[in-house]
């Protein structure tokens, strides 16, 4: 492994670290109410972050005081919760502890990083020459991949499935996070 990819795995784990704590506070206050979104939902949820993140780039100001970052952060939280989602399926009930929830959290964190890594290494580190509009972009892409997946029952002939666009949507909403908060990229 290079040092590029060495920090890259470093960088992830310090911004998943971020967005984990919140999760976990999340979990605290509302425990995983989560369990009764069916995954169509969590998808909808990830499309209104992602164009509140895409019309504060294009305009500028937020009228509620807020900036993008959190959004990216709600992003990856609800990737992973969609990802639990689409393992478990969704229920009537909140009929998972806290502690199992977080990990949950964890083991599909690991996976979702782990797909970064191997992919970073394909890619050679080419995130790092985007802008983050361009990985707002993209989330907006792939979530509209995944609606039409989701409006096929979840049947693909040749294309990934909705679990592999959920990581993709996480891993781009780091690489935002990793840019803003570690790198000091504010575009």
């Amino acid at each position: 492994m290079n040092s590029t990819s060495h920090d890259t795995s470093k960088q992830f784990d310090q911004v998943i670290a971020m967005c984990r704590k919140l999760f976990v506070a999340k979990i605290e206050d509302y425990g995983p109410s989560w369990r009764i979104l069916r995954p169509s939902s969590l998808t909808d949820q990830i499309l209104i972050k992602a164009k509140r993140i895409r019309t504060l780039e294009i305009n500028g100001t937020s009228q509620v005081g807020e900036d993008l970052w959190p959004e990216f952060i709600a992003i990856v939280n609800y990737g992973i919760i969609g990802l639990i989602q689409l393992q478990l399926g969704h229920s009537d009930v909140i009929d998972m502890s806290r502690e199992h929830a977080i990990e949950l959290y964890d083991k599909y964190m690991s996976d979702t990083k782990a797909l970064m890594l191997a992919k970073n290494a394909d890619y050679g580190e080419a995130w790092r020459d985007m802008r983050v509009s361009s990985y707002t972009d993209i989330i907006l892409t792939k979530i509209a991949r995944t609606k039409e997946i989701e409006n096929h029952g979840g049947k693909t002939l040749v294309s990934e499935g909705i679990a592999a666009n959920y990581q993709d949507m996480i891993n781009y909403a780091v690489f935002a996070l990793i840019k803003h908060h570690l790198e000091g990229a504010t575009e």
